[in-house]
């Protein structure tokens, strides 16, 4: 999945003639705090809801001094090189541009959650495990046997890392409910699930796990 796939069509950008109450409006209704300034198809750079307050809301945008640099991706970087971005800058909003440095759109934050929730399977029935180790003990290969060997498949996963530590945790999406029963094999063989949730037990993980990811992204 390339960056110009997620552009989000319905967030209009700015013009360098717009006020900053114009800009804080459009914010509001996009549920943003970045949005992207163009003339034209040239992007200018990217201004924040701190920009806006920091200058006369009254004034044009164009006159503002802003605060980022000129923060965008490529058409055709891999989302998880605009979520690492996304995630290193703490934008709501990145801004797509071509070759020649022209505006062709932006990508939300709610995009990025929502392809990360379709792509990795967290809507669909199963349970989620999270397994801490060192990360020298990690082998998906061994993790995957002994989940299996319960006659469950393990349909998503990824790994976070505990800072400042050689720890790391594991997070296995599993296509069944039974997670009791997955947790005593894996716990037989001497893996430490550290937590596990259930379809009734948390409707909030996917935003936890979806920050966890931008976390370890981030790190």
């Amino acid at each position: 999945m390339n960056a110009v796939q997620l552009i989000s069509h319905d967030i209009v950008p700015l013009t360098t003639s717009m006020t900053g109450e114009e800009a804080l409006e459009l914010m509001s209704d996009y549920y943003v705090q970045h949005l992207p300034i163009v003339n034209n198809e040239q992007f200018l750079g990217l201004i924040s809801e701190e920009d806006i307050l920091e200058h006369d809301i009254e004034e044009a945008v164009g006159s503002y001094q802003l605060s980022l640099q000129k923060p965008s991706i490529k058409a055709e970087d891999h989302v998880f090189d605009v979520m690492a971005q996304v995630a290193r800058m703490g934008l709501s909003a990145i801004p797509v541009v071509d070759e020649d440095g022209n505006y062709m759109g932006v990508i939300s934050q709610q995009s990025l959650l929502t392809f990360f929730a379709q792509s990795f399977s967290f809507a669909e029935r199963g349970s989620i495990l999270i397994l801490e180790m060192n990360k020298p003990d990690y082998a998906m290969s061994e993790i995957s046997r002994v989940v299996e060997s319960e006659n469950v498949a393990i349909i998503s996963s990824f790994i976070t890392s505990e800072a400042n530590t050689n720890r790391i945790l594991v997070h296995l999406k599993i296509n069944k409910p039974e997670v009791h029963r997955v947790k005593a094999a894996l716990e037989r063989y001497e893996y430490n699930v550290k937590a596990m949730y259930t379809e009734s037990e948390d409707r909030d993980v996917l935003k936890d796990r979806f920050e966890s990811f931008m976390h370890y992204l981030n790190v």
